[in-house]
């Protein structure tokens, strides 16, 4: 139980640089009204601090004279991540719910986020309404409809129209409290129907806590993450925003583009999720690599290649932890990757000294090591001072190190957690069971002391009465110098009553890999029973808009391929 006094010292940690979002952000509209907020580099749209609070309290308004209440629901259907944020902070502002929809859906996924999210409003391109009018059969409570257009005409009818909600009006006169809902994400439903996740202002507070304390108003921060994930729209530009650092934004990732558009706006922080790295790595090394001014990255989950990375391309520090969509941000760490001078070169270098974040990171009590000492792949590091974390068994008590489990998270203050699932009481309570969020996911407390995360427990596989984590699978054969990635997934055997192992391999471009010779290179780094059954050799694995693997496409093909 945390003490009065306790309780005290961590809500002041928590808030020592606002209480929440908006708080923060009004603070730098004043101070520095005239430096740039967000670019679109798509685009080339901009948008100075000034500029972006106006806009905002317009939008804020608008909404508000549509009849837009506290806690009200707002989805946004749109690519354009400049009006996603946009979007966000007006809705944040007139006390209502920001639920952004993935512009990927279609057909029944469209229709039961829809239906499940019941939104007041829903803003979207004007050239995806076709989707919602597809389904508009299906479509059981859908309340206005605001369209984005983008040729700078319209036929429309006025308040119809976004711009319609960027006229001028003064901003609503609304009390925002850190318990205020402000957020209904999607969970990607990669294994069951997809879940809304409720986020109060304090959860966005807590999420982006270490990550925005890394930055300065001197950091030029680039987002190529989706604004309807947490990682893009609260990671990167709310983070970037809160300190008043510059926000680059981009409609999606390009491992061809990514190191111009670096260059473009001077970025010095990004988010890096794993199957990015290959792609980054897969170009031709250059004796300019490290003339970037890409100088820190938060990586998830942290590839074992890290240090190789950060030291190609001089990122002289890298942030690793845990990161969920009803978790937040719970566990990190800090790794010192090019303490030999090899970093990003002084006449490049913005923003805090790696001195500064070192102290950073002590004061939050996480781990500071060096990247040669990080060599497991996953690492998750150690809680925030805000929580107690753990690895359960089946019943609910603590596994022994070195023995996985599903790791549990409880906080120690109110807020700082997910409200809940929106419209599934059964399934908040399920999750929160015995005092503890269960997060659904495998991790283990290694012999360092360290936490690393292992899998998704729908993920595990178990063949001859050993459990087996595809994320060692994928290490080991993504090893091999002509796979470009690796991706694995289970299915039920028709030979016994156990699990097979189906690899999808994605070569490097140009290279031809023989099945038998990458079974031989398998036979060689694995034991028998973590050795795939079935090789299927692919050009793209798919993957989501925030580059995560679609497994349960995977499985679907590999059932397919085996009858």
């Amino acid at each position: 139980m945390t003490s009065y006094s306790e309780f005290q010292r961590l809500t002041a940690l928590l808030d020592r640089d606002g209480t929440h979002f908006l708080e923060a952000f009004d603070r730098q509209v004043h101070e520095q009204a005239d430096r740039p907020a967000l670019i679109h580099g798509d685009s080339g749209e901009r948008l100075s601090f000034g500029e972006l609070g106006r806009k905002t309290d317009y939008l804020a308004a608008n909404l508000c004279a549509r009849g837009i209440k506290h806690g009200d629901v707002v989805s946004v259907l749109t690519t354009d991540p400049l009006v996603s944020a946009l979007a966000m902070i007006g809705i944040w502002k007139a006390a209502a719910i920001y639920a952004p929809v993935n512009f990927q859906y279609a057909g029944q996924l469209l229709s039961y986020t829809l239906n499940d999210a019941k939104p007041v409003v829903l803003i979207i391109d004007a050239d995806l309404l076709p989707r919602v009018q597809t389904v508009a059969n299906e479509l059981t409570d859908l309340g206005q409809i605001v369209l984005i257009e983008r040729d700078g005409s319209s036929s429309l009818a006025p308040r119809n129209s976004f711009r319609s909600l960027l006229e001028k009006a003064p901003r609503p006169q609304i009390d925002i409290a850190y318990s205020t809902l402000c957020s209904l994400i999607y969970t990607s439903g990669t294994t069951g129907p997809s879940k809304g996740v409720l986020h109060s202002h304090r959860w966005i507070n807590q999420y982006t806590w270490l990550l925005r304390g890394r930055l300065s108003s001197d950091d030029v921060v680039y987002n190529d993450l989706p604004m309807y994930h947490v990682g893009g729209a609260y990671a990167a530009v709310v983070a970037g925003l809160w300190v008043g650092a510059e926000v680059w934004l981009w409609d999606r990732f390009s491992p061809h583009q990514f190191w111009p558009r670096i260059a473009q706006g001077s970025c010095t922080a990004t988010i890096l999720l794993d199957v990015m790295i290959p792609w980054l790595m897969g170009a031709p090394a250059s004796e300019t690599d490290r003339r970037n001014t890409l100088n820190k990255a938060h990586m998830q989950p942290l590839p074992v290649g890290h240090n190789a990375f950060a030291r190609r391309f001089g990122i002289d520090s890298v942030s690793a932890g845990f990161g969920q969509t009803e978790s937040g941000a719970p566990a990190s760490m800090f790794i010192e990757e090019c303490l030999d001078g090899t970093g990003t070169p002084a006449d490049l270098y913005r923003g805090k000294s790696v001195e500064r974040l070192r102290a950073l990171a002590t004061d939050a009590e996480i781990p500071v090591l060096a990247g040669p000492q990080v060599t497991r792949k996953a690492a998750m590091g150690l809680p925030l001072p805000f929580f107690d974390v753990t690895v359960l068994d089946e019943r609910d008590e603590p596994c022994e190190p070195n023995i996985a489990g599903q790791w549990a998270i409880r906080p120690k203050i109110p807020g700082l957690l997910y409200e809940g699932y929106l419209g599934k009481p059964d399934k908040t309570v399920e999750a929160n069971r015995n005092f503890w969020f269960h997060t659904g996911d495998s991790a283990v407390l290694g012999d360092d002391g360290l936490y690393y995360f292992l899998d998704r427990l729908g993920d595990r596989i178990r063949v001859r009465g050993e459990n087996v984590s595809s994320v060692h699978v994928e290490e080991i054969i993504g090893g091999h110098p002509s796979v470009q990635m690796c991706a694995v997934v289970a299915i039920a055997s028709a030979r016994s009553d156990e699990d097979e192992i189906v690899a999808f391999i994605e070569t490097v471009d140009g290279q031809l890999l023989d099945e038998q010779e990458l079974r031989s290179y398998a036979e060689a780094q694995l034991p028998k029973f973590m050795r795939p059954w079935a090789y299927r050799f692919v050009e793209e694995i798919p993957r989501t808009p925030t580059n995560k693997i679609e497994k349960h496409k995977l499985r679907a093909q590999a059932l397919e391929t085996d009858q």
